[in-house]
């Protein structure tokens, strides 16, 4: 098993076959033996797949201008062959807990993996924020870094596809973002209202996305992800989840979720969450269809806010919440990322007429036009619900 190639710019041995989009990714070994067959992989990405089991004959294939990344390699001479005849070599890094080019999201299964036998430490989740933290945190070590960054552009791949797909059949502005405190409790009014959102949300056809931690952001993708089901079963699995409220608590809040999802088994629903391991001390949102998990908290941050084209609902929040308002109000002022729905203000109490009244000022003096009128706050969920819906899925 190879860990380091060392990768010089290949000799123009054979012609790159040019190719009309970016380089087509293979990410299985059914896609791998397709392309086999036509004696060329030229041009193509090839990511992340086991070579060294049943490693397949390359000796007569074009390998000009291939990229081979994050794939387990039968050897280091198979490595320099591959060097030798034009391709890119990236191997995996053996030496990480994690996928050097993950070529999909994660779900619930694979972040709670482990879980059973080794409990909350011992869990995939777990196991890697600790890597993290033994690594740098936020300021890793080289190797550490160019290991992180694969990965994060592997999720970057993974949520490209996933979301194109799902814009291809219902657009963009079906994306809604739900934003809030982590800290809120399992069963809380706020939690309830939040889950109440998620679950309207998913049954009037819209992706909900959240941040993928505890509180709001678990509230919301659980709702999404019981939308299938009566308003009665949604808080029955509240109720469950109540008995573990606190985040802070992981053995029993995680085994909560994974109760309920054992107790009400609901393949591929939920909705979409895009988290960090920056704040891998919090247990995994479980509740979320497909994960995009990151190292890059700035990357997840602005992933969320630019996919979230059909508006933004903040719940009760604090610093984190903030920081999000003015990061999607940027958007919007700039159209950076397009067009963008509403921003609602769940819960007038809590967030009083300061920020709201602040971003509407902001807004109004937009380049593009006055953009105040997409603030809104309200204590009605059916409320919100409407205004994000109103203008249809285009």
């Amino acid at each position: 098993m190879v860990q380091d190639v060392c990768v010089s710019t290949p000799s123009p041995l054979a012609p790159v076959i040019p190719h009309d989009d970016t380089p087509e990714e293979i990410e299985s070994r059914a896609e791998l033996d397709l392309h086999l067959a036509t004696g060329t992989l030229s041009g193509l990405a090839v990511q992340g797949l086991a070579l060294d089991t049943d490693p397949p004959d390359l000796s007569g294939v074009n390998v000009f201008g291939t990229l081979f990344v994050g794939c387990r390699l039968p050897s280091a001479q198979f490595a320099a062959d591959l060097v030798r005849r034009g391709a890119h070599v990236i191997p995996r890094f053996v030496e990480v807990p994690y996928p050097t080019m993950p070529s999909r999201l994660y779900n619930a299964e694979d972040l709670a993996a482990g879980f059973a036998d080794g409990g909350f430490d011992g869990m995939y989740d777990t196991v890697v924020h600790d890597h993290f933290k033994a690594h740098g945190g936020a300021m890793p070590d080289i190797r550490e870094a160019l290991a992180q960054r694969l990965h994060d552009s592997g999720i970057d791949n993974a949520l490209v596809e996933a979301t194109a797909d799902w814009i291809r059949r219902h657009g963009h502005a079906s994306i809604v973002g739900v934003m809030g405190g982590h800290a809120e409790l399992r069963g809380s009014l706020a939690y309830r209202l939040a889950a109440t959102l998620g679950w309207r949300l998913a049954r009037a056809g819209r992706l909900v996305i959240t941040g993928g931690g505890p509180g709001v952001m678990e509230a919301a993708n659980l709702g999404a992800y019981l939308a299938a089901d009566d308003a009665d079963t949604l808080t029955a699995a509240i109720d469950v989840l109540a008995t573990a409220p606190d985040f802070r608590d992981h053995e029993p809040y995680t085994a909560a979720a994974l109760e309920v999802r054992t107790k009400y088994p609901r393949d591929g629903a939920g909705g979409l969450s895009i988290p960090t391991w920056l704040y891998g001390h919090e247990p995994a949102n479980l509740f979320a269809g497909q994960i995009a998990k990151y190292f890059s908290n700035a990357i997840r941050e602005d992933t969320i806010l630019r996919l979230a084209r059909g508006g933004v609902v903040f719940a009760a929040g604090r610093a984190g919440t903030v920081q999000e308002i003015f990061q999607a109000a940027t958007k919007t002022f700039y159209l950076t990322d397009g067009g963008s729905g509403p921003y609602i203000f769940l819960d007038a109490r809590f967030w009083g007429g300061a920020i709201p009244g602040l971003l509407r000022d902001l807004l109004a003096a937009s380049p593009s036009g006055d953009q105040s009128g997409l603030v809104h706050v309200t204590d009605d969920v059916a409320e919100a619900v409407r205004l994000l819906t109103q203008g249809g899925t285009g």
